[in-house]
C-alpha cells in the first residue's frame, strides 16, 4: 500500500500499547499526549499491561488517563478485546517485540495498521527506537507514513478421526507444535501440499513467516527470510533424525503437521501467547492468511541495516562496491 494521508475531516485517533512499569515509558506516553493534543489527534489507551502468554489478561500497571489528559490530550480508556483498535488510524506499540505481538492482536482483527516504538532489548520487530519520538510523532502527525503488508498465517487444528478443525488461530511470527512431557519425543510427520515429506522424533517443530524468521525460528537453526519475501519456513525442534533441516516452501503450500497416535500429547503455541490442545493422533494445518496484517513505516532504510544492528553483526573490513 502507499503512503496514507487523513482526509481533513477524519476523526484522527491513536490507538497506544504500552508495556508500562518503565520511567522511559512513562516519559513517551507523556510526549505522545501533549503532541497529539496539539494537533488535535485523540488517543485510546488499553487500560492494562499482560506480561504473561497465553494466560488471561491480568491488570498489572494499569496506564493513568488522568495524566495524559494534564498532558493535553483527549483520551479514551479501552480494554484489550476486538473493539479495541475499531475506528483507529493507527495501533502505536510501546515497548519490545512481546508487546508489538499483543498489540497485533488487537490491530489484526480490525485491519488497522500498527507501529513499533522500540523500549525493550533487541525490538526487532519495531520501527523506531524511543530517542526518536518526536521525529517519529512528526511523521505520524503529518501523515507521512507508509502502510505495507506483512504476512500472517492461518492456523488449523483438527482432532484424530475428524475433518473440519476443532480449533482455529492465526500468527505474525510463527506456530509451534510442542511436546507436552518432557519424558521422550513427539513423534510427528511433516507434509507439504499433500504429500509426506519426513518423519522423525523431536521436541517440536515450528511453522514460521518471513517476519518470525529472526525470532524462535531463528534459535532454532532456521534461515533469515527478508520480510518483503513471501514464504513459509519450516524448522525443526531437536528433531533425532538424518533429514531434518529447515524448509523454505512456497506461500501458498499447504503445510500440516501430524502426530502419531501412539506418541504424546500436543501444545500449539501461537506467536508464544495463545495455546491450543493438540492430542496424540491430531493434526495441524498451516496456510497463508487470508487477509495480511498492516504494517507502518516510516522510512526505506533496507532491511540488511536493521539485520546488523539487532543481531550487532560484525561487519568490520567491508569495504563496498567502488564505482
Amino acid at each position: 500500500m502507499g503512503q496514507r494521508q487523513p482526509a481533513p475531516n477524519d476523526r484522527r485517533t491513536f490507538l497506544v500499547v504500552a508495556h508500562t512499569g518503565r520511567d522511559e515509558v512513562t516519559t513517551t506516553l507523556i510526549t505522545i499526549a501533549r503532541r497529539c493534543g496539539e494537533a488535535g489527534i485523540a488517543l485510546r489507551v488499553v487500560d492494562h499491561d499482560t506480561r504473561r502468554p497465553a494466560a488471561p489478561y491480568v491488570q498489572t500497571h494499569p496506564i493513568d488517563p488522568q495524566m495524559l489528559r494534564d498532558a493535553g490530550a483527549e483520551v479514551e480508556v479501552t480494554h484489550a478485546d476486538s473493539a479495541s483498535a475499531q475506528g483507529c488510524e493507527l495501533v502505536l506499540v510501546l515497548g519490545g517485540d512481546g508487546t508489538f505481538l499483543r498489540a497485533a492482536e488487537l490491530a489484526y482483527p480490525a485491519g488497522v495498521p500498527l507501529m513499533g516504538i522500540n523500549l525493550g532489548h533487541i525490538g526487532f520487530l519495531a520501527e523506531a527506537e524511543a530517542h526518536r519520538i518526536d521525529e517519529v510523532l512528526d511523521r505520524l502527525i503529518g501523515g507521512e507514513y507508509r502502510v505495507v503488508d506483512r504476512m500472517v498465517l492461518d492456523v488449523a487444528v483438527i482432532d484424530p478421526g475428524s475433518v473440519e478443525p476443532r480449533a482455529r488461530d492465526w500468527v505474525l511470527n510463527e506456530v509451534v507444535i510442542q511436546n507436552t512431557s518432557h519424558n521422550g519425543v513427539l513423534e510427528i510427520v511433516t507434509e507439504v501440499d499433500g504429500r509426506p515429506v519426513a518423519a522423525y522424533g523431536a521436541d517440536g517443530i515450528l511453522v514460521a513467516t518471513p517476519t518470525g524468521s529472526t525470532a524462535y525460528a531463528f534459535s532454532a537453526g532456521g534461515p533469515v527470510m527478508w520480510p518483503d519475501l513471501e514464504a513459509i519456513l519450516v524448522v525443526p525442534s531437536n528433531a533425532h533424525a538424518l533429514f531434518a533441516r529447515p524448509l523454505v516452501t512456497s506461500p501458498e503450500s499447504i503445510i500440516a503437521v501430524e502426530t502419531l497416535a501412539g506418541s504424546h500429547d500436543g501444545l500449539v503455541m501461537c506467536d508464544g501467547r495463545r495455546t491450543l490442545q493438540l492430542p496424540a493422533g491430531g493434526r495441524v494445518e498451516v496456510v497463508r492468511g487470508r487477509e495480511p496484517l498492516e504494517w507502518v513505516r516510516l522510512d526505506s532504510a533496507p532491511f540488511t541495516d536493521r539485520l546488523v544492528r539487532k543481531f550487532e553483526l560484525p561487519v568490520t573490513g567491508w569495504r563496498g562496491r567502488r564505482d
